[in-house]
């Protein structure tokens, strides 16, 4: 668990890494500061609080944006964030080194979030 990482909504560790590989638990878009507090409104502001809270995590294992090899992203609302969300993903990562990536329409998350992002990385 990483102490500065979000409240957990299950029971999980925040980060489990085995042999280098360190698997990142699926993140929501809340508030680590504010757990209890409102989502933000959307798609846009939901993925990016939630690749905040990514970093936090990464952060807290001596990792960042730049190890992570594949991630794996569930939208409650498909058809009409799927758009939306391949347009801002990019902006997180370094020109021309995206992770590999599955997107996954699902009929529901957790605290009733838009989105949730699970990572795999690699420690160098």
């Amino acid at each position: 668990m990483i102490a500065s990482g979000p409240r957990p909504v299950a029971p999980f560790s925040h980060a489990v890494e085995a042999d280098g590989w360190v698997f990142i638990t699926g993140q929501m878009p809340t508030d680590p500061d504010a757990p209890d507090a409102p989502l933000p409104e959307g798609v846009v502001a939901q993925t990016k609080r939630v690749v905040e809270n990514l970093k936090v995590v990464l952060a807290g294992v001596g990792l960042g944006l730049e190890h992570v090899t594949m991630a794996r992203i569930y939208l409650t609302r498909f058809e009409r964030d799927y758009a939306a969300l391949n347009a801002l993903w990019p902006s997180f990562f370094e020109a021309g080194k995206l992770p590999a990536r599955t997107t996954v329409g699902v009929t529901a998350l957790a605290v009733g979030a838009l989105v949730e992002i699970d990572l795999v990385a690699r420690r160098p």
